[in-house]
């Protein structure tokens, strides 16, 4: 049988982009395969082009590659002709690094960041020549496991992963991978049942849910004695240094720039953010390490555009301190400081006029909604003369473009409320006109909003495809003018991301048969065929309303409720019920109110949360911000 590499050879000629599929970039990792215990295959489920620019996959690469016993290769989901080729050629999915099969791995890695890639997951087990139910396979295949955000509720995939990792994962990867070195040969199931034991992992087939006759969870129980009632998320206490020799990529990617996670984690409690429920406790960088690693960029990778992220850049302690640092350094090297995530009311004009120091591009901002009454429900309260000030700020030093964010489908929200988005856009716009004339130009992304697990909003139902519609055509219609640029997802994406984001283990069975009937990257606007879930769900004998059109009950069982998240579920539960009356909660920076995450942090497992407590207190950011120095205690940032 000829070798993966030689079929290669024969074929990617008659592929897009065969770039995609040959390895060899600067900075990857090749070590001897002959000379490695442990063997770890890193899977992104889309395509190339989309997951080299993903930070996650970079991070667990470095740090299993960093251990002398262990390697760590990519691979990505091959795009359409690429998988025909494959199958007709019978060429395995393989890695990139030294084209081995995946099947010839001791651990397969797949990353979840969001629902949508769930399809793409089982191809990409049935590309490697692997069952895609756990059940069917054995210590004779890769154990398969999986991380990232859409790991929160992990029951629509719990039938085709062995183990899912709750939480971050630049430690535990490590700690798997020599379990699964030191337990080789053993039976999968004693080695699950090790794995289980690691706190941060779940293992599906521990764990048995029940359900009510009106399918609503009764409960989801271990069916092992010494197994947890709840899987505490792993945190890592220190985040290790920035990642910083990038894999340079053949082809132009989504993303062509290096990111610099400055901090992981919100203290502003928006009710419709599950990144920023999950990701506490707040972590910051020091400005210095950022700095070391800005220059490692520079020096080992050629990247022109640096990404500074987190989920409130502008947040960071130390944000204008920083960007004067890189002003200084880098003014004359045409390097572009890129920070997508700011805040309106903390984005100042110090801050943007020492941003301008570099090379120029657009500033994104998220409003999320246009009402005082919408901004107090969703607990993101910005007056409308803050945006068009910071506006005024931004075009005023030169930038011609702003990108607005707007969420639909709020709890409550009405037309009037979608017209005062419309109204906002045009005075935002009128003020970059004045100063910049044609030039000026305003770019509106709009996404309808999902209700997530562990976040506040998990109990309400999902906005109708007819309130849906008729905001998208309220926007479209008068959002029409030059220098304007409208983007929506439309409804038949979000019901579908709906149904897998809050679905339970039943789901699994309409994923497999969605995926049987043609159904992948499906991320894919042109991709995704909405008719053939249906039809999924309907040979199922599951009705797809029931996840998104229904209120939950206030003490109804969710499906992810077995995952601690380091969230109480009654403080969700009274934040919730906050919105209702439309109270806001103020940055927990500035008051603590007892989410959990602090004892959950001190201690991995305890009868803390049956207990009182009390956090630490907290140093607002404005007086952290005058602070010179370069670390904080974690306990100050809860």
């Amino acid at each position: 049988m000829p070798s993966i590499e030689s079929s290669l050879d024969r074929f990617l000629l008659q592929v897009e982009k065969p770039g995609r599929y040959v390895g060899g970039e600067y900075n990857s990792v090749v070590k001897d395969w002959r000379e490695i215990d442990i063997k770890v295959a890193l899977a992104f489920p889309d395509v190339y082009d989309l997951g080299m620019s993903n930070l996650g996959i970079m991070n667990l690469y470095n740090q299993v590659n960093l251990q002398p016993d262990m390697l760590a290769e990519r691979v990505f989901s091959p795009w359409l002709d690429m998988e025909a080729v494959m199958r007709r050629a019978d060429i395995p999915l393989y890695s990139l690094e030294t084209k081995h099969a995946i099947r010839d791995f001791d651990l397969l890695g797949i990353s979840l960041p969001y629902e949508q890639l769930y399809t793409n997951a089982l191809n990409l087990l049935d590309l490697a020549g692997m069952p895609v139910l756990s059940r069917e396979r054995d210590e004779r295949h890769p154990l398969v496991i999986a991380g990232g955000h859409a790991c929160y509720n992990p029951e629509p995939m719990a039938d085709f992963i062995d183990a899912f990792v709750i939480g971050e994962g630049e430690e535990i990867i490590v700690e798997i991978a020599q379990l699964i070195g030191r337990m080789r040969g053993q039976s999968r199931d004693a080695q699950l049942r090790e794995i289980a034991r690691i706190q941060g992992m779940y293992v599906p087939r521990f764990y048995d849910v029940e359900y009510h006759d009106d399918g609503t969870i009764r409960s989801v129980l271990p069916n092992t004695p010494d197994l947890p009632a709840r899987v505490l998320k792993r945190i890592v206490v220190t985040l290790p240094k920035p990642f910083t020799k990038f894999i340079v990529p053949n082809i132009d990617t989504v993303h062509n720039r290096a990111p610099i996670e400055i901090m992981r984690g919100c203290t502003r409690g928006c009710r419709f953010c599950h990144a920023g429920m999950v990701t506490r406790p707040v972590r910051e960088r020091p400005v210095a390490e950022i700095m070391a690693a800005i220059d490692e960029i520079v020096r080992h990778t050629g990247f022109e555009e640096i990404s500074l992220l987190s989920l409130s850049s502008s947040d960071y302690a130390w944000v204008e301190q920083l960007a004067e640092e890189v002003n200084r350094e880098y003014k004359d090297a045409g390097l572009s400081l890129s920070l997508p995530s700011l805040r309106i009311e903390s984005a100042s004009a110090d801050l943007l006029e020492k941003i301008g120091g570099t090379r120029r591009s657009g500033f994104t901002f998220a409003p999320e909604a246009a009402t005082e009454k919408m901004r107090d429900l969703i607990n993101k309260y910005v007056p409308d003369d803050q945006v068009i000030q910071t506006a005024r700020e931004v075009y005023s030093r030169g930038w011609r473009t702003i990108k607005f964010y707007f969420m639909i489908g709020h709890p409550e929200e009405t037309l009037e409320d979608v017209q005062a988005i419309v109204d906002l856009c045009l005075r935002t716009l009128n003020e970059g006109t004045k100063i910049l004339g044609k030039k000026a130009t305003l770019n509106v992304g709009v996404s309808t909003f999902i209700p997530k697990p562990h976040t506040p909003f998990q109990w309400v139902p999902q906005d109708t495809r007819a309130s849906v519609n008729a905001k998208l055509a309220l926007l479209k219609r008068q959002l029409r003018r030059g220098g304007m640029h409208l983007r929506w997802n439309n409804f038949d994406d979000s019901e579908f991301e709906g149904w897998l984001s809050r679905g339970d283990r039943r789901l699994g069975r309409v994923i497999r048969r969605a995926w049987e009937l043609g159904c992948k990257f499906d991320a894919w606007q042109d991709q995704h065929r909405h008719d053939l879930w249906l039809r999924a769900f309907e040979e199922c004998h599951l009705d797809p309303d029931f996840y998104n059109d229904r209120e939950r009950g206030l003490d109804e069982v969710f499906p992810w409720d077995h995952i601690d998240a380091a969230l109480r579920k009654k403080f969700l539960l009274d934040d919730y019920l906050m919105s209702i009356r439309r109270e806001t909660r103020v940055d927990c920076r500035d008051k603590c109110f007892a989410c959990g995450i602090l004892p959950k942090f001190a201690k991995e497992r305890s009868n803390t949360e049956d207990l009182a407590w009390e956090c630490p207190p907290v140093t607002p950011i404005s007086q952290r911000r005058a602070s010179q120095q370069d670390t904080i205690p974690l306990s100050a940032i809860g």
